[in-house]
This record gives structure tokens, C-alpha cells and sequence, in this order.
């Protein structure tokens, strides 16, 4: 029977099944494939969808409304400051009201709840752009990537998260990887790795799709061999001021340098969802340098600006898997 995901919600990898996790990356890349040629693809014109942002982003913001009107849409935007819902309205009625206007909703904020009270209300789908827990559509974007860099043949390969393994990308990236029989290794600290019981959850699943799940402090052991290292910054979006100094001391140590880079297959590539520290050329860069001395963090310059960094490609497959997600829910 031919993959159907018409009027389903995206909220997070563990609710869809291998095949359908498939059938999006290869939708992914037909539409990364018009999109290179030119080739118009306004399948969804006259339909519209609304952007409800509170954490706001440039990757997954621009992914949405660019894929959005290639695909023929109208598109809204609300900012943190542009939308009552939390606030002088419930989420409950704002889901009710904006399901009237719009064929489909982004959500991109804070708690899980909220998506999740968002599509029981909506009906329409309603699509994760990243929460505290979850963060779906980026997992199909670095996916899509290291299957172009291993030929698409990336069952039995192995995927190392280096530092906080207990945010909300390392915990999708382990379930992506135990729905696509991919080998997840979590190497940090014991106190930044992944709830035991979602850990539990995925090793059942690893084990049907013929892969595994390890957890590691063994930097070695982790890398020794790896395809793809990939790391994310040390403070999630929302986290207090405070909890850097304890971050620095816990993860520096998980630093991806051209040292870890040497331990994987020389075929290894390096990702990183961005955006990244490695450097001081942002503010927050500065003033961590400042008050730290910490001139790179998640990830050496020298590694990010090399050849095995495929981290702008990721970018831009952002855009090709959020267009995959939304025509295949809303045609």
C-alpha cells in the first residue's frame, strides 16, 4: 500500500514508522531535485499556513516560509510579540481560531505540551519546528545529508552526538537513528545523557532495525571508526545565564577537534544543526571568551571550516525536508 501522511501532524520521529520516515527523505530529495533544476513545483497553491514562533530562528523560519511559497503558499509569520496565545489566549482557542484561517500550523517554542494541545485542537496538521524536547524536522534535514555523503546506504553506519546528550537534538537523533537502523552513540558526561526510559525505548527499537544504542563517557570509544560526528551548542535557547560556567567545565572535554575527527573513518563527516560557536564572532562568543577564555566551544574552527564539515549542507536540506513534511500532509 502507497505511503499516506494526509492530515497527520509532525510532532515528533518516534510517532512514524520506518517507512515513513523513508518515504519523507526520499519526497526530500524529489523536491531538492526541482528545486536545483528549476522545475516549478506549486503543488499546494492556494493553500496557507501560519508560523507561530517563540523561540525564534533563522534556519528553521526561512526553511518554512521559502519551501512554503515554492510549493505555492501564503505564509504568516508571528513572532514572539505578534500573537496573544499563551498570554490573553489560551492555546486551546488560538489552535481553534487559527485552524479556521490556515491549512496548516508551525509551532516552534518552549514545551512539548503546547504543540501538542495545538494539534489537538487545530484540525489542521500541525508541525514541530523544534521544542525543548523534540526537534523532528532537523532530524530528517542531517539524515538526508549523511545519506548523500554514503551513497544513501547508511544502515549499519555510526552516528556519535558529542556533549549534551540529554537536549533535544540528541534525543531525536537517537530515535531517528534507531528507526533508520543506524548505530547512536551518546558520548558526555553521565550527567547530560538522555532519560533512561527513552533510552530503553530505543534500544527496543534499534534492535529490530538491526542496530544498536551506546551511551559513553569514552571519547575513544565513541569516535574510534565513527561516519558522522555531530555536536550542538552547550546551552539550549530558553536555559538561564548561569548554567555556562557548569556547562564549560562539564562538556569541554567533548570538544570535537581535528583529534576526534582523526579517531572516525576517513570517510567521516562532521554536523552540527547551527548555529555554531566556533569562534568569537558573535556576541555571545565574545563575552563567553571574556569571561572564560573559551575561544571555541562545541566544536574547533579548524573542523568547521574543513572539508569533512557538512554543516551548510544540512542547512539548506533543511528547507527540501520541511517542503517533504508539508505536501506530504497537506495534499
Amino acid at each position: 500500500m502507497p505511503t499516506s501522511l494526509s492530515g497527520r501532524h509532525f510532532l515528533r520521529l518516534l510517532d512514524f514508522t520506518t517507512e515513513e520516515i523513508e518515504y519523507l527523505l526520499k519526497l526530500s530529495r524529489e523536491f531538492k531535485n526541482l528545486k536545483l533544476t528549476g522545475t516549478p513545483h506549486r503543488y499546494l497553491e492556494g493553500k496557507n499556513i501560519v508560523l507561530l514562533f517563540q523561540k525564534t530562528s533563522t534556519r528553521t523560519r526561512c526553511a518554512f516560509e521559502v519551501g512554503a511559497m515554492d510549493l505555492g503558499m501564503g505564509v504568516t509569520y508571528l513572532d514572539p510579540g505578534s500573537s496573544q496565545m499563551g498570554k490573553k489566549e489560551s492555546i486551546e482557542d488560538t489552535a481553534r481560531v487559527l485552524g479556521r484561517f490556515y491549512d496548516g500550523i508551525e509551532f516552534r517554542g518552549f514545551a512539548q505540551t503546547d504543540v501538542e494541545e495545538l494539534a489537538a485542537n487545530a484540525g489542521v496538521p500541525v508541525w514541530n519546528g523544534l521544542t525543548n524536547e523534540w526537534h523532528p524536522t532537523q532530524m530528517l534535514a542531517d539524515i538526508l545529508t549523511m545519506q548523500e555523503n554514503f551513497n544513501y546506504d547508511i544502515k549499519g553506519k555510526t552516528f556519535v552526538f558529542m556533549g549534551d546528550a540529554a537536549n533535544n537534538v540528541a534525543r531525536s537523533l537517537m530515535v531517528v537513528c534507531s528507526k533508520l537502523g543506524v548505530n547512536f552513540v551518546a558520548c558526555g558526561p553521565k550527567e547530560n545523557m538522555p532519560d533512561a526510559e527513552l533510552v530503553k525505548t530505543c534500544e527496543a527499537i534499534a534492535a529490530e532495525n538491526g542496530s544498536t544504542v551506546k551511551l559513553t563517557e569514552d571519547i575513544k570509544d565513541a569516535c574510534t571508526g565513527a561516519h558522522v560526528i555531530y555536536a550542538d551548542v552547550w546551552v539550549s535557547m530558553g536555559e538561564p545565564d548561569e548554567v555556562w560556567a557548569e556547562r564549560i567545565r562539564l562538556l569541554e572535554p567533548y570538544r570535537v577537534t581535528k583529534e576526534v575527527m582523526a579517531m572516525a573513518d576517513p570517510s567521516a563527516i562532521f554536523l552540527h544543526c547551527l548555529p555554531s560557536f566556533h569562534d568569537t564572532n558573535t556576541t555571545i562568543g565574545a563575552d563567553i571568551a571574556e569571561r572564560f577564555g573559551v575561544t571555541e566551544m562545541e566544536v574547533e574552527d579548524e573542523v568547521f571550516e574543513s572539508k569533512q564539515s557538512k554543516v551548510f549542507d544540512e542547512a539548506e536540506n533543511r528547507m527540501h525536508t520541511i517542503k517533504a513534511v508539508m505536501y506530504a500532509t497537506l495534499s
